[in-house]
């Protein structure tokens, strides 16, 4: 552990560009506890295009070495970035605790999350398949015409700008899977801190520039900017050097970025994961039985975290009747029994009650936790409609982002496919269902596979496991792009291109590419995948 993180008991209130402390000469923010109402030192500058433009051009300059260094040491540097969260824990919860209100056993929990990612995408970069390493070999002799040595191998597609996330503070922020898929691929990153945790951000960027330093690696191969979205994040989209965007938030931020990069003389991708209400059916032999088990557990995935994930359940589809009533009911004293808790932002908490004012326009009101008297604090809500009613609505299918959910009543099974196949494009979807629902959820399950990017049966969407299998994406709006996901091994395959080498010289190809495997990776060779 390197000297420099002995330091991070006082925050500078700084940006990290290329490894030095910068002052913005913008507008202050400052942390603000949203439990107690109290604003939090010390005071973040924002930055302006000149920044901008040292944290690109650093990046530029850092892109051919860092992409070029052998896997092992990027896995290594990878690791060392987690040793350094790790060891300043303590610190980065406490402070996350109090820029955001959330739980320590929930922040504690998304350090270990943090850092998990990033040892995973280390072992990725030691397993090696995610160079898509490929090789037809020529042949000379084939008739009527020979064919010549193809090779193809991924290459990283340059700096990438990440956007921290407002409702995870660390691993959907700073050090999150976008920083963390993207600095395995090879590229260097640039991330914009979001105003809801300056504080921590600032601890988690001084962990990363330290391991950047330690490691050896360019001083641009990490950059903290803090700035206003619509100035500063379009300037960071749009600046040439960058070759891709992580983003996760708000549909309309995304939809912006998206724009921005589009309007580029060199469009580039944004991989912005946005909106979904991540509906949930409830298949009528499961209702039969556990009804009511099903309304509380509900609930419990409904309010957690202040309904502040995007993988919250705001949509629950079912057949109308007794076994509904008995989920509803259940779901009913469950709510009245949970105790809200503070939103993140002022402004977060905001836009909840307008979300919320907007579906009691449109809907039928169930019930809302108990009232409290604080400035974020925002009673959950449960309300109820029907499928006709909410196929004909915007306002019903539109995210409200916190614990707010609509119970969809349904006259039968196609009504049901019905509601499945109209709404939009989301990050998951959930069945409830027991043996005898099986022919139904056969019926149900080819439409959700059009609909969502993570479909799951008898649990609950929030909580996204971070590993090999997983994907948290999904059609628009639920993302961008639905190719991709930002969770999981794979999300390192937005940062990445294919390259194919024709006929290159031996003594010239790539060490993934070269004769004789030096890198003991597995290998396409003549379409059969092997490690000779």
């Amino acid at each position: 552990m390197t000297s420099s993180l002995s330091s991070t008991a006082e925050l500078s209130g700084q940006m990290l560009i290329a490894g030095s402390p910068v002052s913005g000469s913008g507008a202050e923010i400052r942390g603000f506890d949203p439990t107690t109402g109290s604003v939090l030192e010390p005071a973040y500058r924002y930055g302006d295009a000149s920044h901008v433009e040292a944290a690109c051009a650093a990046a530029a300059e850092a892109f051919a070495e860092y992409r070029s260094a052998p896997s092992e040491r990027r896995a290594s540097f990878l690791e060392t970035i987690a040793d350094n969260i790790e060891a300043i824990r303590d610190q980065v919860v406490a402070r996350a605790v109090a820029e955001t209100g959330l739980p320590e056993a929930r922040l504690t929990g998304e350090v270990g999350r943090t850092t998990g990612q990033l040892r995973m995408f280390a072992a990725v970069l030691r397993e090696g398949s995610w160079n898509g390493a490929r090789i037809d070999p020529a042949m000379p002799d084939r008739t009527p015409l020979p064919r010549p040595d193809i090779r193809q191998r991924s290459i990283a597609l340059g700096p990438v700008a990440v956007f921290g996330a407002s409702n995870f503070p660390l691993a959907f922020s700073v050090a999150g899977g976008d920083t963390a898929s993207a600095l395995a691929a090879g590229c260097p990153v640039v991330v914009k801190a979001h105003d809801a945790h300056p504080g921590t951000s600032e601890l988690v960027g001084r962990a990363v520039t330290d391991a950047v330093r330690s490691s050896g690696f360019p001083a641009g191969t990490f950059s903290l900017l803090y700035g206003f979205g619509p100035e500063l994040g379009t300037a960071l989209v749009t600046d040439p050097r960058i070759k891709a965007v992580g983003f996760t938030g708000s549909r309309s931020g995304g939809m912006a970025l998206v724009a921005a990069a589009a309007a580029r003389p060199e469009p580039i991708p944004v991989y912005a994961e946005m909106s979904s209400i991540n509906p949930v059916f409830l298949l009528s032999g499961a209702l039969a039985n556990r009804a009511a088990d099903i309304g509380r557990a509900f609930v419990a995935s409904l309010t957690m975290g202040s309904g502040q994930f995007c993988t919250n359940p705001g949509l629950v589809i079912a057949v109308d009747g007794p076994e509904l009533d008995t989920f509803i009911a259940a779901a009913r004293d469950a709510l009245a029994e949970s105790e809200p808790a503070a939103m993140l932002t002022p402004a977060i908490a905001e836009n909840f009650r307008r979300g919320v004012e907007a579906l009691q326009g449109e809907a039928d009101l169930i019930a809302r936790s108990a009232a409290k008297d604080a400035p974020t604090v925002c009673p959950a809500a449960l309300f109820s409609t029907d499928a006709a009613s909410l196929l004909a609505s915007e306002k019903l299918q539109a995210e409200v982002f916190g614990a707010a959910s609509l119970v969809v009543r349904c006259a039968d099974g196609d009504e049901m496919r019905k509601v499945a196949a109209n709404i939009e494009g989301q990050l998951t979807a959930t069945v409830h269902a027991d043996d005898a629902d099986h022919d139904e959820a056969r019926e149900l399950l080819p439409i959700l596979e059009l609909k969502a990017g993570r479909i799951l049966f008898n649990g609950w969407p929030t909580g996204v496991e971070v590993g090999y299998a997983m994907v948290h994406g999904g059609p628009f709006p639920a993302t961008s792009d639905s190719r991709s996901t930002s969770v999981g091994a794979r999300a390192i395959e937005r940062f990445l291109r294919p390259v194919c080498y024709q006929d290159v010289p031996t003594p010239l190809l790539p060490s993934p590419i070269a004769d004789g495997n030096p890198e003991r990776l597995w290998r396409r060779i003549d379409g059969n995948l092997t490690k000779d």
